[in-house]
C-alpha cells in the first residue's frame, strides 16, 4: 500500500504568465507557496477477488475492468501513461476541488508519485512536476499554466521563472521569522463558489493578444514582491502590492471575478485589509487578504458569512508518507 501527501498552493504574484502562449515568447515568472493543507492518493494492487479489475474512489466510485472504461480523464491518462493495473485507488484532499488551490495539479502530481512508489520506484520533483505538466497539458488536453504541477512537487516558498526553454524553481531565502511574519499577516477565506480553472483559462487565454501590456506588468510584480521579501523593511508593501495585481487580473478577463466577489473584496479593504486577491484562475474559490495583525478581527467580523481558513506555509512538496512493499503478480494482458 502506498499513501502520498501532496500539498496545494497559493499563488502571490505572475499568475497568467505561466501560460505557454505568453512565457514562451515573453518569458514568465509568478511567486508562490505551498501550506499545510494536502491531498492524499492511497494505492495498492486489487486482490482478485472481484469481478472488476480497476476500483476508484474520488468523489465518485468506478469500478471497470479496462482503462478505456474510466471516465476520470486524469486517472484514466496517469494509468496510460505507467501502464498501471489492478489497482484500487483512494483520493481524499482537506479542501474542495474547483477552488483555485491547484487541486487538480496537486492530485496529478501525488497520482504519479504513488503509482512510481508501487512499481517500487522513487523519482525526483522535476520529474514528477515534467509529468504531471504532460499529463494535463497533453494527454488530457486542459488548458492552463505550469506553476500549480511545480509548486506542488517541490513544495515551499517559491519563486519559478520559465521561458520555452524550460523552468527553475528558485526558493525566496528569507528567515524563519520573516516567513512567519509573513504568514501572520495572511488571512484566508472560502467564498463558497467553485469553478472548473480549465474553463476560465480558456477564457483568459483567448483575450491574452490585448492583455501583454498587464501581463508584463504583472510579471514585474514578482521582482518587487521578491525584493520586499528579502529586505529588512515592513511587509506592508506585499499587501499594497497584491492589491495592485488584483485589480490588473481583474481586467484581464470579465470571468475573473463577479459582482459577489468585488463585494466581498471591497468588505475586507473596508475592515482594514491593505490588499489581496482571488486565488487561481478566477471565477470563485478562495479570496486571500493581507492584513495587519490588529485588524484581523475586524475583517474576520466583516467576512463572517465566509469560512475562515488558517493555515501554515509548508516547504515539503509532495511525500510518501507510507509505503508496504506488496508481494503481487498482475495478470497478462490479454
Amino acid at each position: 500500500m502506498i499513501i502520498t501527501r501532496t500539498p496545494f498552493r497559493m499563488s502571490f504574484f505572475g499568475g497568467g504568465t505561466d501560460l505557454a502562449s505568453f512565457y514562451e515568447e515573453y518569458g514568465g515568472a509568478v511567486l508562490s507557496s505551498t501550506f499545510d493543507k494536502y491531498c492524499y492518493v492511497n494505492v495498492r494492487h486489487l486482490p482478485p477477488f472481484f469481478d472488476y479489475r480497476t476500483h476508484l474512489t474520488y468523489s465518485k466510485q468506478e469500478k471497470v475492468n479496462t482503462v478505456s472504461e474510466i471516465t476520470h480523464p486524469l486517472i484514466r491518462e496517469a494509468i496510460r501513461f505507467l501502464d498501471i493495473r489492478e489497482i484500487r485507488l483512494l483520493y481524499d484532499a482537506d479542501l474542495p476541488a474547483r477552488t483555485g488551490l491547484g487541486t487538480s495539479s496537486s492530485f496529478a502530481v501525488g497520482m504519479l508519485n504513488a503509482f512510481y512508489a508501487l512499481k517500487g520506484k522513487q523519482v525526483d520533483k522535476k520529474r514528477l512536476a515534467d509529468e504531471a505538466i504532460y499529463l494535463e497539458r497533453e494527454m488530457c488536453k486542459e488548458a492552463g499554466g505550469i506553476q500549480d504541477q511545480i509548486a506542488a512537487a517541490y513544495g515551499g516558498l517559491n519563486r519559478i521563472d520559465m521561458d520555452r526553454h524550460g523552468y527553475t524553481v528558485k526558493p525566496i531565502v528569507i528567515s524563519n521569522q520573516r516567513k512567519r511574519e509573513l504568514n501572520d499577516r495572511l488571512m484566508l477565506f472560502f467564498t463558497g463558489f467553485t469553478r472548473f480553472s480549465a474553463d476560465v483559462q480558456q477564457k483568459n487565454s483567448q483575450s491574452m493578444p490585448d492583455k501583454i501590456k498587464q501581463l508584463l506588468r504583472m510579471k514585474d510584480m514578482v521582482n518587487e514582491a521578491e525584493r520586499i521579501l528579502i529586505s529588512k523593511g515592513s511587509l506592508d508593501d506585499f499587501g499594497l502590492l497584491l492589491h495592485e495585481s488584483w485589480q490588473l487580473k481583474r481586467g484581464l478577463s470579465s470571468s475573473i471575478s463577479t459582482n459577489a466577489i468585488d463585494a466581498v473584496y471591497q468588505k475586507a479593504m473596508e475592515a482594514g485589509a491593505s490588499g489581496g486577491k482571488l486565488l487561481g484562475a478566477g471565477g470563485g474559490g478562495f479570496l486571500l487578504f493581507y492584513v495587519e495583525p490588529e485588524k484581523q478581527s475586524a475583517v474576520r467580523k466583516a467576512l463572517r458569512d465566509l469560512l475562515y481558513v488558517p493555515f501554515i506555509f509548508e516547504n515539503t512538496g509532495t511525500t510518501v508518507v507510507h509505503y508496504t512493499a506488496e508481494e503481487y503478480e498482475l495478470e497478462e494482458n490479454k
